[in-house]
Order: structure tokens, then C-alpha cells, then sequence
């Protein structure tokens, strides 16, 4: 038997059975659907906050007051002391740190031009436009000043600046935030969200009227933008060294960008496969289909299988037969699966643009690779008990 003819064969006996084979491949093509976007909703969501985190630069430690010890059976010391503005700007003379931002949040209500809001406000150092890449459109961002005797100015952003004066002119006018006073000297571009969080919608301060607004004695982190000839781990030893010479011991936390995009990446990377195994699970499914079919169709073509080998074939060509028809609904199943996925990509960028979703070449190709494989593992058992029929019994039986 040539090839074609074993195609032509294969065709003709998946044709006859249309109805299993058709849904044999549906339930392929579902898991392979499944497969692939659970995948695809897993990579995207991966290189979502991947990016979240890196729109404001790569070369970036924080600092956070408190650390936490475990000291043997006696249980686990938590000391909390505050980092302050003076440790912030200290920080800044370190060899290499090319900006320092001094960070407290928190949220209260604005009120401004007859109109209130309850909002986030961020209060920070002046260099934090440059640190974090983020632009004023109108006046100016904090002046430079001494952190420690800060004027009361504010910068708005743009949604916040929309929301309290409208269409009109914010600079130079007066808001009231947390009960303190504050003259508006900027407003700020629109930038969007970061991790769920509107920055458009906020109000920028600086770090000491926050502390005092929300009556705290210590920052809630300081970011430090290194230069990036230098390692995370050589300015994180030197942040170390000169805060342990301030507070006399490391009653601090320093967690670098590299450590925290390992730990999400690693984070989000199982997920996704795990999302991958949940839809691998439907070809398992499938696999069982291929199987209970593949066996019906031996017992109803006995006949068929003892003219086969009474004209000549040979245990292994009859074997390569039904192994064809398990491969080729596994392999049909798959590509239904892709295309299927690839209309619901094409409906969903067009229907929500910022869902994440990212199809990656090397799992559509694992998925048809998987999908054969498993319809030739299925059809494995059916097609050694055809080998295993006389040519002679299987023409009786008819």
C-alpha cells in the first residue's frame, strides 16, 4: 500500500464515522482553545506587570522602615523605626544615586472652587517628575527646596485638575486638602494607572506636609534611582552601611527592582502554566474520546481489517492505518482549536483593547504537537488489537 492510498484510506474511514470523528475534534479543538488561552491570558498578564513595574525605570532600590527577625525558638522580632527626611537626604550624597524620592500616600478629601472629591495624595520630594518620567503640562512641579521646611504647593493631575476646576485656569489657585491650604503650581500630563492605582486622579505635596497631614514620623519608603553602571546589589550594600551608621542597626527593608520582577515573574510564570495544565486537561478528555471511538470502530470493521491483510497487509500497515486516523483527528482538533482562539484574539483586542493577552508561537506549536501526540498515544491500544485479528476469523465474522 503506497501512501496516498493510506491517506485516501484513512479519509474515507474518518468520512463514513463523520459524526464521532466531528465530535472528537470539538472536543480537541476545545481543549486546545483552552489550552492556548489560558496560556495566552497568563503571558500577557505576566508582561502587563512586568511593564507596570518598569515605566518608571530599571535601576531602582526601596527602602521601607521596619524589619522583621526570627531569633531561634523565642519567636519573631518585629522593630519598626521611622525613616525620615533626614535619611532621605542622606541617601542622596551616596556615590552613584542619581535620584532620591522620599514617599508617604494617602488619601483625603480636596476641596477647591466650590467642589470636593475624596482622592489619593502623594507626597513627595521635588525631583520626583524626573525620577519617575512623568511630565507637568502647566506651571511646574514642587520647587526645589529644603524637604525638611517645604511650602505648601501642590501639583495636580490632570484627571483631579478636570474634576475641581473644570475648564479653567488651576494655577495659582487654592485648594484645601486634609484640612491644610495649598497653592496649585502645576498640573501634570496624563499618564494612566500603575497597579490599579489612577495617577491622573491625584495630588502631588511635598513629603513633609504629608507627614503632617496624616500625622506620621516616618516615610512610607524612599525610592532610589541608581546610576546604571552600577549593580542593585553594590548600591544596595551602600544604602545598607550608611542607614546602619544613622540608626546603629538595620531596623530597615531594602528591596531591589531585580528582586521584585524575579519574584512576580516567577510568580506569574506558574500561573501560567498552571492556567496551560488546567486547559491540557480538556485533551486528556479528548484523548479518552479517541480511544472509545477508535475501539467501536475496530469491532465494527473487522471485516474490513481481515480483507485488508487477506490482500497482503502486513500487521504494521494496518497498525499505521488507525494510528493515521488517531493522529489526524488529534491534529484537526488542533487547528480548529487555534483558529478559534485566534477569532476570539482578534474580537477581544477589538471589543477591550487593555486586556492582556499575549499568544506565544511556541505554545500554539507545543499545543498541535500535544494534540498529535496524544490521538496517536490514544489510538495506540485500538490500533495493536487490529494488528492482532486473523486475516482468516475476520472474514468469517462477516
Amino acid at each position: 500500500m503506497t501512501f496516498p492510498d493510506g491517506v485516501r484510506w484513512i479519509v474515507r474511514a474518518l468520512w463514513v464515522q463523520r459524526v464521532r470523528s466531528l465530535l472528537t475534534i470539538i472536543g480537541f479543538a476545545i481543549g486546545i482553545a483552552a489550552m492556548v488561552l489560558l496560556s495566552s491570558l497568563g503571558e500577557g498578564l505576566r508582561l502587563f506587570v512586568l511593564k507596570e513595574f518598569t515605566q518608571f525605570g530599571s535601576h531602582i532600590v526601596a527602602v521601607t522602615p521596619g524589619k522583621t527577625e526570627t531569633f531561634g525558638l523565642s519567636g519573631i522580632l518585629n522593630t519598626t523605626r521611622p525613616l525620615t527626611l533626614e535619611d532621605a537626604l542622606s541617601l542622596a550624597h551616596i556615590n552613584g544615586v542619581e535620584e532620591v524620592v522620599p514617599m508617604v500616600m494617602g488619601n483625603a478629601q480636596v476641596k477647591a472652587a466650590g467642589r470636593s472629591r475624596y482622592t489619593n495624595i502623594a507626597g513627595v520630594g521635588p525631583r520626583a517628575d524626573v525620577a519617575w518620567g512623568i511630565n507637568v503640562s502647566s506651571g511646574t512641579f514642587l520647587p526645589e527646596e529644603d524637604l525638611l521646611r517645604a511650602r505648601s504647593f501642590a501639583v495636580l493631575g490632570s484627571e483631579l485638575k478636570a474634576e475641581l476646576f473644570g475648564n479653567g485656569n488651576a494655577l495659582g489657585e487654592f485648594i484645601h486638602a486634609g484640612g491644610n491650604r495649598f497653592r496649585v503650581v502645576g498640573v501634570m500630563e496624563p499618564k494612566g494607572e500603575f497597579l490599579g492605582t489612577d495617577l491622573d486622579d491625584m495630588i502631588y505635596i511635598p513629603a513633609i506636609k504629608a507627614l503632617q497631614m496624616f500625622n506620621r514620623e516616618s516615610l512610607m519608603e524612599v525610592d532610589i534611582f541608581y546610576n546604571p553602571s552600577l549593580t542593585a546589589e553594590a548600591i544596595s550594600e551602600r544604602v545598607r552601611a550608611l542607614l546602619i551608621r544613622r540608626h546603629g542597626f538595620e531596623d530597615f527593608t531594602i528591596v531591589t527592582q531585580d528582586e521584585m520582577l524575579d519574584t512576580m515573574d516567577n510568580i506569574l510564570r506558574i500561573l501560567k502554566f498552571a492556567g496551560a495544565g488546567l486547559g491540557a486537561i480538556s485533551l486528556l478528555v479528548g484523548a479518552v474520546g479517541i480511544t472509545t471511538i477508535l475501539m467501536i470502530t475496530v469491532t465494527e470493521r473487522v471485516n474490513e481489517v481481515g480483507l485488508l491483510r487477506a490482500l497482503g497487509g502486513t500487521r504494521s500497515q494496518v497498525r499505521n492505518l488507525f494510528l493515521g486516523e488517531a493522529a489526524f483527528l488529534g491534529l484537526a482538533g488542533g487547528i480548529s482549536g487555534i483558529l478559534v482562539i485566534t477569532v476570539i484574539f482578534l474580537i477581544a483586542k477589538l471589543l477591550v483593547p487593555a486586556l492582556p493577552m499575549a499568544i506565544e508561537p511556541e505554545v500554539v506549536l507545543g499545543a498541535l504537537g500535544l494534540s498529535m501526540l496524544i490521538g496517536l498515544v490514544a489510538g495506540l491500544r485500538p490500533a495493536m488489537n487490529a494488528t492482532r485479528m486473523s486475516p482468516i476469523d475476520a472474514l468469517r465474522s462477516e
